[in-house]
């Protein structure tokens, strides 16, 4: 552990403050945007939920774990099939109905320490559901590079876009120094932005009629749609949030490393866990996508050692009022597809592989007929689409895998002891 520049609950100099708070919301801008971008949401509601969802997170964890949460890369599939069953306002009370497992967890938590969970959700489950998660999305991403939004037809003009954002986003994630090497997903956008300009695919006539100051489009339970809690919207949000809680775990441990405190025990990880849940519902209510905790802002502190607390609020607030700058939001909502699509190949892949790099740290026995059925099952039920109907119960996708890996793993003999040191994976999800 190196000595920190500016500690837990150290305040910085008015003059720095700014600037250290902007690093963090550059950081997880690309990847909070991009999420609203693929589900239709507004990103607009996007910054402000993840401002107002930071901020609740912190006050729940007692100013004492000083992590962002942007939107959650987990549920994409679940928010999308929830929205062609009942609108976004389906897709909000399941994303709520998730952030309440969260609550629920937490509370058990509390009582009976957190083992049981990371014995229900082992690396031979939660590693190739998050592969699952990746690469479910790589049809999405390569629809969006290559095909004309306007026609839906294949464009080589677009789909350069792509590339050229896809290149400048590799060059700055393999070659970035400093806080450019925080930022290829901002870095990327911004660089296939400008090109998508040169070649004339960007309307810019909305940010310019956009006013400086704009109301969100909110979306608000029973004003904008009618509550209906179903069993179907439990089934597909549920399970992906039981897996999503896994990671929260590797993120706290990773954080406590960085910051060299133990987050488990204090403030407890049935704080920093109910404040995710916390901040997911508050999003919901408000028509913003479910949070998580991001890995982005972790690296950010690790590498300019600064982990005030005052500095991750700074960006909260910033990120809250960006979302109320009418050009921010146009500017946002100008950016080419294609462009999203060229980020989208990298992000989505990283993902996966983050789920092949969990199976490795954690040194997965593929020799064992076991650890491959598992594996197998998973990957083909959640990338292949599989879905059951039984009675009022259906199963679909990434859900239906999540649940057949963790009951094979319940049920096949030769299940491992949890080890005391064990450490998840960061990831973007």
């Amino acid at each position: 552990m190196n000595k920190p520049i500016l500690d837990v609950n150290d305040r910085p100099a008015p003059i720095h403050w700014l600037t250290l708070s902007l690093q963090h919301l550059f950081a997880m801008f690309g990847a909070t945007i991009l999420v609203p971008f693929l589900v239709d949401l507004s990103p607009a509601i996007a910054l402000i939920s993840s401002g107002i969802g930071t901020i609740a997170f912190l006050i729940i964890t007692k100013w004492q774990v000083p992590a962002y949460l942007g939107s959650s890369f987990a549920f994409i599939i679940p928010i999308q099939a929830a929205q062609l069953g009942g609108g976004p306002g389906a897709a909000m009370i399941g994303s709520f109905m998730a952030g309440m497992l969260y609550g629920i967890v937490a509370l058990i938590i509390k009582k009976a320490g957190y083992r049981w969970i990371l014995k229900l959700l082992p690396p031979i489950v939660t590693g190739p559901v998050i592969i699952v998660i990746g690469l479910a999305l790589s049809g999405t991403a390569i629809d969006m590079a290559m095909n004309n939004p306007d026609t839906g037809e294949y464009s080589m003009l677009h789909f350069s876009a792509a590339l050229i954002t896809l290149a400048a986003t590799i060059f700055f994630s393999v070659y970035g120094k400093g806080m450019f090497g925080m930022i290829p997903i901002l870095m990327g956008i911004i660089i296939g932005y400008v090109y998508s300009l040169a070649i004339g695919i960007i309307d810019f006539s909305i940010v310019a009629s956009a006013k400086w100051f704009e109301m969100p489009e909110f979306i608000f339970p029973f004003m904008d749609y009618d509550v209906r809690i179903t069993l179907d919207l439990a089934l597909l949000m549920i399970p992906v949030a039981v897996v999503t809680l896994s990671e929260h775990i590797g993120h706290q441990l990773v954080l406590g490393k960085v910051v060299g405190r133990d987050y488990i025990k204090k403030p407890g990880l049935h704080r920093s866990i109910m404040g995710d849940g916390t901040a997911t519902m508050i999003s919901a209510l408000i028509g913003g996508p479910p949070k998580t905790t991001y890995g982005e802002n972790i690296g950010v502190m690790a590498i300019t050692k600064i982990y005030s607390v005052y500095v991750i609020a700074g960006a909260a607030v910033i990120a809250i009022i960006f979302g109320f700058i009418g050009k921010v939001t146009a500017l946002i909502s100008s950016i080419p597809t294609p462009v999203m699509g060229g980020v989208s190949i990298l992000l989505f892949g990283i993902i996966a592989s983050s789920g092949l790099r969990m199976l490795v740290d954690s040194k997965v026995d593929f020799g064992n007929n076991r650890n491959l059925a598992i594996a197998s099952v998973i990957l083909v039920l959640g990338i292949g689409g599989a879905h059951i109907k039984l009675w009022v119960f259906s199963f679909e996708g990434m859900a239906l895998a999540a649940i057949a890996g963790v009951l094979l793993n319940q049920i096949l003999p030769g299940k491992e002891d949890v080890k005391e040191d064990v450490k998840e994976d960061m990831f973007e999800a």
